[in-house]
């Protein structure tokens, strides 16, 4: 099993015609993933990359039964993007897209809260690297060759560290069920914990790693989450070891403002709750293969 995609789920993109949406729709045909059309408003009824072309999501759906969408949609329309994709019954959408204030992603997040949580659509990122279950399909703009297929699931606030855990893990012969891309923004779609206790339920994933940052509750929230509920081993770490208090580190939300925001902090919370931490990012790897090592022992 996969979480959230597998090579069935039917997939739309939104902002289909532009050239990065072209680009990366391109790659996820090739990886398998089954794109069965797109959204561009004004050019419904052309075809592009040979699929048909849609002026609302709404229609899209009707016409191809998709139930997920990656968003390439500019920051200024970005939220309108997602609330028009949760009125059209999608179950998944992944926006890749940086720099959608923190305002408009509060007004989607109430905006999703009128539909019951059983019907009400999940969103992965913005500001994120996107979704692959390995060999199956891919939602996003990684590198599909660098993850094999195996026992480890994997959720980071860091695209680049999610690449680079799944390349170390690929190296050491460890695979990966499902990797996603939560972002790093200030106000994500879907959290640490949404995708943990998915994690939970697979039966396919046996350890799972959770790559956190600077900034923000959501790190020791999950591990306290983790603690209670999970049966499953998990590797964690924290990016940002040498970052200054107040200043801004690259993603939005990476900010020390608050006791409990910088990565030692997080780090020593992750270990007081049982998780397995990795000492740098270059041990991501090992420390996924200790504690697969100690589901054996």
């Amino acid at each position: 099993m996969s979480i959230l995609i597998d090579e069935k789920t039917r997939v739309i993109v939104q902002g289909f015609t532009g050239d990065k949406a072209t680009f990366h729709a391109t790659e996820m045909i090739a990886y398998g993933t089954r794109v069965v059309g797109g959204v561009t408003p004004g050019k419904g009824g052309m075809t592009h990359l040979g699929l048909p072309v849609f002026n609302t999501v709404k229609e899209a759906v009707a016409a191809t039964g998709a139930e997920a969408s990656l968003a390439f949609v500019p920051p200024p329309f970005a939220a309108d993007s997602l609330m028009e994709a949760a009125d059209a019954g999608l179950k998944l959408v992944c926006t890749i897209t940086d720099g959608i204030p923190a305002q408009d992603m509060m007004r989607v997040k109430r905006y999703l809260m009128r539909y019951p949580k059983d019907k009400r659509t999940m969103i992965v990122g913005p500001n994120c690297a996107g979704i692959i279950s390995a060999g199956k399909a891919m939602l996003g703009i990684m590198p599909g060759n660098i993850y094999k297929r195996g026992p480890v699931g994997i959720v980071s606030r860091s695209g680049t560290l999610g690449y680079e855990a799944a390349a170390q893990m690929t190296e050491l012969g460890i695979g990966i069920t499902t990797s996603v891309g939560i972002g790093g923004d200030p106000i994500n779609g879907s959290s640490f914990l949404d995708h943990m206790a998915l994690f939970e339920q697979d039966p396919e994933t046996h350890v799972v790693v959770m790559i956190g940052e600077i900034g923000g509750p959501q790190e020791a929230e999950a591990s306290r989450w983790i603690k209670e509920n999970m049966t499953k081993p998990v590797v964690g770490y924290v990016a940002g070891l040498t970052a200054p208090k107040g200043r801004r580190m690259g993603h939005a939300g990476a900010i020390i403002s608050a006791e409990g925001d910088t990565a030692a902090e997080k780090a020593e919370i992750m270990k007081s709750y049982g998780l397995f931490v990795a000492p740098s990012a270059s041990e991501l790897g090992v420390t996924v293969a200790r504690a697969l090592a100690s589901i054996k022992s």
